[in-house]
């Protein structure tokens, strides 16, 4: 049957490179190559699940992969999810420097446009954020972002947001459902057969409000950052970052900064690093190593559609010189900004498994904290938001410009901070001893298990429900919460754990990648504050130790 598919797929392909590797594929097949055949079975068991994150897969020929006719198709399929919502709707497209994120954007755009939507391509690749902020800024009904974020090379995805009422943040239910019903219908229909157009292409204002709008959220009250301010290097992590970043820091008054040169150009194969993701260990080891060459003071780098934000500090106790801040301590850190600035106005919000010391930090503030569902579409949506993250490297620091994470602003707005801390003779460091001397010690960690069966995932959250722990290194669970049921709120496939001591684990599968992940969280509120960081710290560590084991479990 799925050979049957394979061939009918291979035959109707209008890509050249995908037509022939699904024939190489079905030939191998058929030789009784077993790994071919189960290629095959894979490729075409079903369809490639549009959700709120819209696609992401690998790039290969198949209704369960990334390639151009399910682009063409998810296309045509939200074509007339917007047709039936308005009469003349828009689309605005981008697409970053991924393999195939041109061809895949164009398509798209020629599909809108065959289909009565006004499709608006960028003018080249360019960062999530600029396609993010570009619906708004255009007042489009939709955007379609072509990357895959940090996942592996061999991946690709199709962002979408709704304009509008939306104001630009990404779908959620049950609009993703609705879409997705659309591409079923469409996909009922040869994409050969689908009319095609000629798509706008925008012009340079769009990035160049957006370089606008972002370099005025780097100019501190005291007048412009001068020369004086930290020496940095920076890394767009083979990704489209670099000239958006440097026309950013330029119309703000910012110093140059030292890139990377291995990584400073655009490479869908991100050569130098096993991951893309500024998360994972070794993804930021040339940026240390030239940061130590160069005698920085700060490395701060995107992931490749430049939509999260990591910073590294020096530290003579870490092995390369240097240690990476978590999400949380970013997050914290541009809190407490955002916090100080809000003036007792505006709401802060975080994902459920960031840190809790961003409601400490609101409460102390006079402020509303909102605790979201997982995933930036809910973040964004928070009504009267002035400032939210998720634990996972996203930020929201500029919701009146963007409403999706944005790891350009948020570099804006940490170097500005790192600037006006300089220039007082401080630094981000001591900043969050600052941090833990008002507020108490947050320290966060996280453990992840990368699987390449996916069944595993469901197999260990079962065991997890099944039987969950009674104690974690010395300490009672003193709740374990399943926030899938009702009671709970329905929030999601996410596990909560409670100790005695306050410190908290929660886990969940990824939403991007094929893990599951472990975030852990402790505090401290004794002795001076670099008691209470150690504390937290060794905490966190030794919890970490005691999952270990249950991820191995399996029911």
């Amino acid at each position: 049957m799925s050979l049957d598919a394979a061939r009918a797929w291979a035959a109707a392909d209008p890509d050249p490179e995908t037509r022939a590797e699904l024939e190489a594929t079905i030939a191998a097949a058929e030789a009784g190559d077993e790994a071919a055949m189960a290629e095959v079975t894979d490729a075409f068991r079903g369809r490639l699940q549009f959700g709120t994150a819209g696609l992401r897969g690998r790039i290969a020929p198949g209704p369960n992969r990334m390639n151009t006719v399910v682009v063409q198709q998810a296309s045509a399929g939200l074509a007339r999810y917007l047709v039936d919502r308005e009469p003349y709707p828009s689309v605005v497209i981008g697409w970053d420097g991924r393999r195939g994120s041109e061809r895949f954007a164009r398509d798209a755009a020629e599909v809108f446009a065959g289909a009565g939507v006004r499709a608006i391509l960028l003018p080249r690749l360019l960062p999530t954020p600029v396609t993010a902020f570009a619906v708004r800024h255009l007042g489009a009904s939709a955007g379609v972002m072509v990357t895959a974020s940090h996942n592996p090379p061999a991946d690709n995805g199709y962002k979408v947001y709704l304009g509008g009422a939306d104001e630009g943040s990404q779908i959620v239910p049950p609009a993703d459902a609705e879409i997705a019903a659309r591409i079923v219908e469409a996909a009922a229909v040869p994409v050969t057969e689908y009319p095609r157009g000629e798509p706008e292409v925008a012009g340079e204002g769009v990035w160049e409000s957006y370089v606008a709008a972002t370099a005025a959220i780097g100019q501190p009250d005291q007048g412009m950052p001068g020369a004086g301010g930290p020496r940095v290097v920076y890394t767009p992590l083979h990704g489209v970052g670099l000239e958006t970043v440097r026309a950013v820091l330029d119309a703000a008054g910012f110093p140059p900064v030292t890139v990377v040169p291995e990584q400073a150009e655009p490479d869908g194969a991100f050569p130098t690093v096993d991951f893309p993701n500024p998360e994972e260990p070794g993804a930021l080891d040339l940026a240390m190593a030239l940061a130590t060459a160069e005698g920085a003071e700060l490395i701060l780098a995107n992931d490749p559609d430049a939509d999260r934000l990591a910073v590294a500090v020096p530290d003579a106790s870490a092995p390369a010189g240097w240690r990476m801040l978590t999400g949380n301590e970013v997050g914290l850190l541009l809190g407490w900004d955002a916090a100080r600035a809000a003036r007792g106005h505006g709401v802060l919000a975080a994902s459920i498994v960031s840190s809790p010391g961003l409601g400490v930090i609101a409460e102390a503030h006079g402020l509303e904290f909102v605790q979201t569902l997982t995933g930036f579409k809910w973040v964004s949506r928070v009504p009267g938001l002035v400032y939210g993250y998720e634990e996972a490297l996203g930020y929201l620091v500029n919701p009146g410009t963007v409403r999706d994470k944005d790891g350009i602003s948020a570099l804006v707005r940490i170097l500005t901070l790192a600037s006006e801390l300089h220039e007082r003779g401080s630094s981000l460091a001591e900043e969050l001893l600052a941090l833990a001397a008002e507020f108490g010690a947050f320290e966060s960690g996280q453990v992840s298990v990368r699987v390449t069966d996916l069944a595993r995932i469901p197999a260990l959250m079962g065991a997890l429900r099944q039987a969950p722990p009674t104690e974690l290194a010395g300490a009672a669970v003193v709740a374990a919460d399943d926030l899938a049921l009702p009671e709970h709120g329905e929030i999601g496939d996410i596990l909560r754990f409670t100790l005695d001591d306050g410190s908290r684990v929660m886990v969940r599968p990824s939403g991007t990648e094929p893990k599951l992940k472990v975030y852990i969280d402790a505090t401290s509120t004794d002795g001076p504050p670099a008691a209470r960081v150690r504390a937290a710290r060794e905490r966190v560590a030794a919890i970490a130790e005691a999952v270990r084991p249950l991820l191995a479990r399996e029911s």
